[in-house]
C-alpha cells in the first residue's frame, strides 16, 4: 500500500493526530485474535487515534495496546455505552465506566472521554452530573480531554458553548449523502476552537461499494431521491471507487479534526486506509460534481 495519512490539528486540545481514527462499533463482533490483530495493524498502518466501546470488549484493546503500543497513540473512551449502566450520566456512573476503562485499558490515563449520545442536556449539565464529573476526573489527571458524540446540532451548540467541551464528534451529517453540520456545528466549532471528529464517513453502509438498497433509502428519507444508490451507479459505470469518494471527501472538510471509521476486522482496515490515502483526479471530482453537486471542502 502507498500513501500515509497527513497529522491534523484536533483544536485546542494540542494532540496532533494523523488524519483517520480507528472507531470501535463493530470490531468487538470479532474473534478475539481478530480484534487484537485489526487494531495493531491499524497502528502499523498510522492510525494513531484509538477509540473504545465501554462494555464491549474493551480490555482486548487493553491487550492489543501492551508491549509500548499505547505510547505511540491517543486513546479515547466513553461514558453511556456500558450495558451495565447504559446512558447512566449521573457521578456515580460515569466514575464507574472511566475507572474500569483505565482498568481494562491498561493505562493511567485517558487522552479523551466523550459523553455518549444523551438523551437530554440536564442528565449531563446539571450539577453533580457527567460533565462536572468528567471535570473531576481531569483534575485528578486520569482524563486529558472531554468531548461528546452525540448526533442533535442542538446538543452540540448547548455543549460548545459550556467552554469544557475540547471534541465533538459528529456522524452522518458530514459525507457524501448529508453535510447539513456545515452550517451549524462547524462554525460553531471554529470560534471555540473545538476539535471536531467527522464519523460514519461511509454513510452507515451506504458508500462501501456494495450495491444500497434503494427500499432502504426511501425507508429513511421517503421524499428523497435515493442518492446512496445513483452516486453507487455512477461510480460503477465510470469504474471508480465510491469508497475513496467518500472518504476522500470527509478527509477534506474545512475543520480542525479527523475522520473515524468504523471496520470490522482487518480487512476492512486497510481498506479504509486504502481509501484514506487514495488519489482521485480533478477531472473526475469535476464530473462527480457535475452530475451530483458536491465536491470536497465545502
Amino acid at each position: 500500500m502507498s500513501g500515509k495519512l497527513e497529522k491534523r490539528r484536533m483544536g485546542r486540545t494540542e494532540m496532533q493526530p494523523n488524519s483517520l481514527g480507528l472507531g470501535a462499533a463493530w470490531l468487538c463482533h470479532k474473534p478475539d485474535d481478530e480484534v487484537i490483530t485489526s487494531i495493531r495493524r491499524a497502528i502499523e498502518l498510522g492510525i494513531n487515534y484509538i477509540d473504545t466501546y465501554p462494555g464491549h470488549a474493551e480490555h482486548l484493546w487493553g491487550v492489543a495496546l501492551s508491549d509500548g503500543l499505547r505510547e505511540q497513540i491517543y486513546l479515547q473512551a466513553k461514558v453511556g455505552t456500558h450495558p451495565e449502566r447504559r446512558k447512566d450520566f449521573t457521578e456515580n456512573g460515569t466514575r464507574w465506566s472511566v475507572t474500569n476503562s483505565l482498568r481494562d485499558l491498561q493505562t493511567e490515563y485517558l487522552d479523551a472521554v466523550l459523553i455518549h449520545d444523551p438523551e437530554n442536556m440536564e442528565s449531563i449539565l446539571d450539577k453533580g452530573q457527567a460533565l462536572d464529573t468528567l471535570l473531576e476526573l481531569k483534575s485528578e489527571g486520569k482524563i486529558r480531554h472531554i468531548g461528546a458524540g452525540v448526533r442533535s446540532h442542538e446538543f452540540h451548540k448547548e455543549l460548545i458553548e459550556t467552554g469544557h467541551i475540547d471534541i465533538i464528534l459528529t456522524f452522518l451529517d458530514y459525507t457524501l449523502l448529508s453535510q447539513t453540520v456545515t452550517k451549524t456545528t462547524f462554525p460553531l466549532a471554529r470560534e471555540y476552537d473545538v476539535g471536531l471528529i467527522l464519523a460514519s464517513p461511509l454513510g452507515m453502509g451506504s458508500l462501501t461499494g456494495v450495491e444500497p438498497k434503494i427500499e432502504d433509502e426511501k425507508r429513511r428519507n421517503p421524499d428523497g431521491e435515493p442518492q446512496a444508490h445513483s452516486m453507487w451507479k455512477w461510480c460503477q459505470e465510470k469504474g471508480v471507487n465510491i469508497r475513496h469518494f467518500a472518504m476522500q471527501f470527509c478527509l477534506a472538510a474545512p475543520i480542525d479534526g479527523i475522520v473515524m471509521f468504523g471496520p470490522a476486522d482487518q480487512a476492512q482496515v486497510e481498506d479504509g486506509y486504502e481509501a484514506a490515502t487514495a488519489t482521485i483526479p480533478e477531472e473526475v471530482w469535476e464530473a462527480f460534481e457535475k452530475e451530483f453537486g458536491i465536491r470536497p471542502g465545502i
